[in-house]
């Protein structure tokens, strides 16, 4: 997206996260800067300089795709709804519902795992600590998503850390609810028509939606059936791509945080195009949350500009992962 607010500036900038990790004051003010606007406007931005080697997300998708591409018979013993750590088949999800848009069911399948590590209680053990599920179908898929999860931890961190500053709050603002936080991870397989058939009417890779939680990174792929991004001055538009960046949106937990000076980044994908009928992505999406329990109230005015009521974080995230499940 080469666009340009009319006030100046990419509406989805690009931010080098190298000087903010450097901890130069004037850079970080920068940086801080930056951030605020991007997500004031469309709740999304692209960050490069994070330090994450490419290599390991191009090995995390060639031994996805290894799952992905046998026998829907080979995969169903791994199916979940969603929520739940192991393969969403076809049909199983619709975004769009989230927002109270109704459309037909997302042409996508997903390998889907989430937090791992125990708690103290066996009553959030019970609802959001599982083992995962690793296919014996993909060898290796395992130990480059262990990896690859734990440079998205501190990923998040980092990007915490950022959105406390860039909001004038004190920088541990956000990370203090991190000390056993929950996360989902998605590895989300886009075929082609050969494989999904024609699209319905009104169906998508992904429906419109917006994320439930704090911060999602996504490493995506480009493609004609690809992101597109909703801002108030362009409408729906394809996003911006850097493959040395990740995508990085906000969700309604962090855009009620901050009493909605930011937005929670209303975004869809595409159905495949019918001129390239058989164009395939893949994309990793980490879904950032933050310690059960958490209660979540908005920042005041002036940085605020709207009073939620408080909520329960996880019980907030538990009603928006009902109400994308397909039965």
């Amino acid at each position: 997206m080469s666009d340009t607010a009319a006030r100046g500036g990419p509406r989805v900038p690009t931010v080098d996260l190298g000087p903010w990790l450097s901890g130069d004051p004037e850079a970080r003010s920068r940086i801080a800067r930056t951030v605020d606007g991007a997500l004031r406007s469309a709740g999304f931005l692209l960050v490069t300089g994070h330090g994450v080697d490419p290599g390991l997300r191009v090995r995390v998708r060639e031994a996805a795709r290894a799952f992905f591409v046998l026998p829907a018979e080979a995969k169903e013993p791994y199916a979940v709804k969603v929520g739940g750590r192991g393969w969403l088949g076809p049909g199983a999800e619709a975004n769009g519902y989230a927002e109270g848009t109704p459309t037909p069911p997302d042409l996508k399948e997903s390998l889907s795992f989430a937090t791992h590590e125990p708690f103290e209680d066996p009553v959030t053990d019970a609802e959001w600590c599982a083992p995962n599920v690793w296919p014996a179908e993909a060898p290796g898929l395992r130990a480059l998503c262990e990896e690859y999860l734990a440079r998205m931890g501190e990923l998040e961190n980092h990007l915490l850390a950022l959105l406390g500053e860039a909001l004038g709050l004190e920088p541990d603002f956000f990370t203090r609810h991190m000390d056993h936080p929950t996360y989902g991870f998605n590895i989300n397989w886009y075929p082609g028509r050969e494989v999904v058939g024609e699209p319905e009417e009104g169906q998508f890779r992904i429906g419109p939606h917006t994320d439930f939680g704090t911060v999602t990174i996504l490493d995506r792929q480009a493609g004609k059936g690809g992101l597109q991004v909703w801002t108030d001055d362009g409408g729906w538009e394809d996003a911006p791509f850097d493959p040395a960046a990740f995508t990085i949106n906000i969700g309604d937990l962090m855009a009620r945080w901050t009493g909605d000076r930011w937005r929670s980044g209303r975004h869809r994908v595409l159905p495949p195009p019918a001129d390239e009928p058989t164009e395939e992505l893949m994309s990793l999406v980490y879904f950032g949350e933050c310690t059960p329990g958490t209660r979540v109230e908005s920042v005041p005015a002036p940085v605020g500009r709207v009073a939620y009521e408080p909520v329960d974080s996880h019980v907030y995230l538990r009603s928006k992962l009902d109400s994308i499940t397909v039965n």
